[in-house]
């Protein structure tokens, strides 16, 4: 069993590292709820979104993905998945998400 915990350790680590809000602060693990993850999303200043799993099936989530990747690549600055678009843009996807 000993062998177990150094991976254990490691995805707990990476958790908190995902979650950093960017200044300094990282949150603590447990504010992101089970099948939820989180991105950053805005233009100018970045605003930190916890969305559920579930937007990952979707095209119109997977389109924006897609332009996370390019334009960030797997280097995203804020430690977590950075959305390149702004916020407005972003709640009116994650409403239309919502009422599907």
């Amino acid at each position: 069993m000993g062998f177990r915990l150094p991976r254990i350790v490691s995805t707990k680590q990476s958790l908190q590292r995902s979650s950093s809000t960017g200044n300094g602060a990282s949150p603590k693990v447990v504010d992101v709820p089970k099948g939820h993850f989180t991105v950053y999303v805005g233009e100018a200043q970045k605003k930190r979104f916890v969305i559920p799993l579930s937007y990952l099936n979707q095209p119109s989530f997977q389109d924006l993905l897609s332009q996370a990747e390019e334009e960030f690549g797997y280097n995203h600055p804020m430690g977590g998945i950075t959305i390149p678009c702004s916020e407005d843009d972003f709640l009116d996807l994650t409403r239309s998400l919502n009422d599907s």
